[in-house]
């Protein structure tokens, strides 16, 4: 092999304690009560997370890899990319979709998985590193909401943020992070982003709800992290799983509902939460697009949509966009320049 790995910790030790502690105090000791969805993916949320991308009913991944199946390399051609840079890389499984053509295409120098778990990403790296032996790996241990990853990578770099994983932001954490990105990104650079499109109603309350029951597993595995990790006495059994289509603000809501009056002691971070019955938690929030409002917040950040390819369905977009150029101010500020 002749490519190069390298590993950088851009978290303290402490970091997923930390935050885990910090985000249990916000979100449970005031109403409504709330988790970010960042806490399902321990190994076994993980896992149960890859069950439901081959379920029937979840379109998001499956036609989001059809759509890189189709267009990786068109996206290479427009990108012209030497360095891929993915957020929340995970196995790094669609991506190779992208390293292939831009392989093909004769430009890829390097690889930038970023992602919070040390042990996924050289799993990952070294799955890569076997087979693309030429190709350089700067895996990243951050939280993207802290950290791009885009630092020292060779230009001209294409950032990744697939998975519709933005629309688990709320708007002004979109607006964050568009806007960070947009900082970040270069004369040259481009930003590749996955979003899910607003639909019928039915078809997405079935991708969050399936009859199996894998999502409800899912979405009560948090409250297993919780007690795992915290100490909790959560009964799993005592909250079931509520899927909801918030038409006014276009997003599915996963909730758990308490099925009876019940108190929840949370020794670590010394909190007694008391629920009563029909009281729901909110774990998710997962933001469903339409082209117009894609494009409204790119540019609100700075960013101009040059590309947008979606599946024959309409049900997903990946788009492409670059930086635009920040105005250059009048040498005189008020006044009109010399004739």
């Amino acid at each position: 092999m002749t490519g190069r790995f390298t590993l950088t910790h851009r978290l303290t030790g402490n970091h997923a304690s930390t935050s885990l502690r910090t985000d249990v105090l916000t979100g449970l000791a005031s109403r409504p009560r709330t988790l970010p969805p960042k806490w399902f993916y321990d190994a076994r949320g993980s896992a149960l997370f890859e069950e439901i991308t081959r379920l029937p009913e979840y379109y998001p991944t499956r036609t989001e890899r059809e759509i890189l199946a189709a267009r990786a390399p068109e996206i290479a051609a427009a990108t012209g990319a030497r360095t891929l840079v993915e957020l929340g890389s995970g196995a790094s499984e669609k991506t190779r979709l992208l390293l292939d053509a831009l392989r093909d295409a004769g430009t890829l120098r390097g690889y930038v998985p970023v992602d919070v778990s040390d042990s996924a990403l050289r799993r990952s790296a070294h799955r890569l590193r076997v087979d693309y032996p030429d190709l350089d790996v700067h895996a990243v241990v951050a939280d993207f909401g802290q950290h791009l990853g885009m630092s020292g990578s060779e230009a001209p770099r294409v950032l990744a943020f697939l998975g519709s994983t933005i629309g688990n932001l709320l708007p002004a954490e979109r607006s964050a992070f568009l806007r960070r990105a947009r900082e970040e990104l270069e004369p040259g650079d481009t930003l590749l982003l996955g979003t899910d499109l607003v639909k019928d109603p039915g078809t997405l309350v079935a991708a969050y709800d399936d009859p199996a029951g894998v999502t409800a597993e899912f979405n009560r595995n948090v409250l297993a992290v919780l007690n795992r990790e915290l100490g909790a006495d959560f009964d799993l059994g005592a909250f079931e799983h509520v899927a909801r289509w918030n038409a006014e603000k276009e997003w599915i809501e996963m909730r758990l509902r308490a099925t009876r009056e019940l108190t929840v002691k949370i020794p670590a971070v010394d909190l007694v939460v008391s629920f009563e019955r029909g009281e729901e938690l909110l774990t998710e929030v997962s933001a469903k697009f339409r082209p117009e409002t894609v494009r409204a917040e790119l540019a609100d950040a700075g960013l101009a949509a040059t590309h947008c390819w979606t599946d024959p369905a309409d049900h997903f977009a990946l788009w492409l966009a670059t930086p635009v150029p920040a105005p250059v101010p009048s040498p005189n500020p008020g006044h009109p320049a010399p004739a």
